[in-house]
């Protein structure tokens, strides 16, 4: 859904011109984006935060390292405004302090790839080995480490927004930092293919954040492109989210193996813990003693979608909810699975933006996306981009107020 086009003059300029200085532009609708100065990384690239604001009041903050989102404000029942994302401060935190992806963009390939190891066309590619047997999240070095290009800035009649911009050579994915004992070597090492690849963020008057990713290739590969945001609706640093209700509309879901790797199997989630069907709290069932919640020491599980209730391009696969404030998030996507993990491995040791340390279930993440491991599953749908094709995909985190107090 790649609507931009080649940046004019007019913006190069203007684009310059933010590398240097601080910058606000009033959109046609009331929003306005102001950037400036974020820091710079240890191999000496200037990173830049990117503020968005609407009509409305509600802002997002964005870096142009790992294209995270920092920051998002919105409203409550009250009227009051938080941070309901989690994150660092500063950019020597994001390099330093083993971050959890927080907001961040995550490719190549979202989630985790069995052994490090997949086979396309004749030839197996292997990859960085960062997280047990497995590769997460496109490797020691995924798109969540890399400064992205700014390449256009959106002033439209009722959003505000940025596109960024990041050219992934052949070979990502693998930057001998995490031995691989599972690679032979025929393997090919890395992702195939240049990948050229832009996510454009936006923020509209209806309090949604729009996330449009859209890539090209040279060669065959896969591609599963996502945002790795923790949310947390009552406020960052004010505790857990076990008391958010959570509705996930799907009726099946990928069971994994003790290194949280698909077996292959879509099961039903009837008279499990993993049924969200109907809103009910993050807790519920998370200290079960079934197997997969054992697994994933809660749930860390990649739900399938159940297909829209009407004939429209994006499925409302989530709903999570603060009843005590009453903010809401909607998250609308054209993916066909949504990996909801409850921050079960944050253990205490990280200090986040308002410095509070951040423990197990203090926010969740909810990962729109092709299943896990998929390039290894026939049966799962394919995350292959040949050349000539388009990668694109949208996912929307809708903001809203609720002002009853029962479940929905």
């Amino acid at each position: 859904m790649k609507r931009l086009t080649t940046l004019s003059i007019v913006v190069v300029i203007a684009l310059a011109f933010a590398l240097i200085a601080p910058t606000a532009t009033a959109a046609k609708g009331g929003g306005t984006i102001t950037s400036e100065f974020y820091g710079t990384t240890a191999d000496g690239i200037d990173v830049y935060e990117y503020t968005l604001t609407n009509i409305k009041g509600m802002e997002v903050k964005i870096i142009t390292y790992g294209g995270i989102i920092t920051s998002v404000k919105a409203l409550d029942r009250q009227h009051k405004m938080a941070n309901v994302t989690l994150g660092f401060n500063n950019l020597h935190d994001y390099e330093t302090k083993n971050s959890p992806y927080f907001g961040a963009i995550i490719g190549r390939y979202g989630n985790r790839i069995a052994n490090g190891r997949f086979t396309l066309d004749v030839t197996t590619y292997c990859l960085d080995a960062n997280n047990g047997p497995n590769s997460l999240h496109g490797g020691g070095k995924g798109f969540d480490k890399q400064v992205w290009e700014v390449t256009d800035i959106i002033e439209g009649s009722n959003e505000v927004g940025i596109e960024l911009h990041y050219f992934s050579p052949e070979g990502d994915g693998w930057t001998g930092d995490f031995p691989n004992s599972a690679c032979l070597p025929s393997d090919a090492l890395g992702y195939p293919g240049d990948l050229d690849t832009y996510v454009t963020y936006t923020l509209n008057d209806k309090n949604q954040i729009v996330i449009d990713y859209s890539a090209t290739t040279d060669a065959p590969t896969v591609v599963n492109l996502t945002n790795h945001a923790y949310w947390n609706l009552a406020g960052e640093g004010t505790g857990t989210i076990y008391d958010h209700l959570l509705m996930l509309n799907a009726s099946t879901f990928t069971p994994v193996d003790v290194t949280l790797i698909p077996t292959g199997d879509i099961s039903p989630v009837a008279g499990t813990p993993f049924d969200f069907g109907k809103a009910k709290p993050v807790n519920d069932g998370i200290r079960s003693d079934d197997e997969q919640i054992v697994f994933g020491k809660g749930f860390d599980h990649n739900w399938v979608l159940d297909p829209p209730k009407s004939n429209q391009s994006l499925n409302l696969a989530a709903t999570l909810t603060d009843l005590s404030i009453g903010r809401t998030l909607n998250v609308w996507t054209d993916q066909p699975g949504i990996q909801f993990y409850a921050g079960n491995f944050l253990d205490g040791s990280i200090y986040g933006t308002s410095n509070r340390a951040y423990r197990q279930g203090d926010g969740l993440a909810l990962e729109t996306q092709h299943y896990p491991d998929s390039p290894n599953h026939s049966n799962f749908p394919s995350t292959v981009l040949l050349p000539g094709e388009t990668y694109e995909t949208t996912t929307i985190y809708e903001f809203a107020v609720r002002h009853g107090l029962g479940p929905k």
